[in-house]
């Protein structure tokens, strides 16, 4: 729902932005043109913009993907032997080895296989 809200705010400013740019401003002549305004009277309303839509796309996009990277990072740092997780795939598994990019998993049956790192994605309670 929030996305959508967002989608929709960045619609309406996009609009705004392209109404205000094409608006003259009053005490000019379509004879004097642009040749009387200020730089800020030009572009005043399409830097606003700019700004809105990268304030927006932070909010939206980076800084909840930032989130949820330091989350993982601090899961994927705090395994240990005997942990019990569930991967990518629904395996849920108990922790054998770890190493640098991969750990041993060990299934219920005893069967144990080699998986990445990455593809755990929660630590159960034991």
């Amino acid at each position: 729902m929030g996305r959508a809200i967002g989608v929709c705010g960045l619609a309406l400013m996009l609009v705004l932005g392209i109404a205000a740019l094409g608006q003259e401003v009053e005490g000019t002549s379509s004879s004097t043109g642009t040749a009387g305004q200020s730089f800020f009277e030009q572009y005043g309303m399409l830097i606003i913009m700019l700004v809105a839509f990268g304030l927006i796309f932070y909010f939206m996009l980076i800084r909840p993907q930032r989130k949820r990277q330091q989350e993982m990072n601090s899961l994927l740092a705090g395994l240990k032997r005997g942990d019990k997780v569930v991967t990518a795939g629904g395996i849920i598994a108990e922790i054998d080895s770890i190493g640098d990019t991969s750990v041993v998993l060990t299934l219920e049956e005893g069967a144990k296989m080699r998986m990445s790192k990455m593809s755990i994605v929660r630590k159960l309670d034991k």
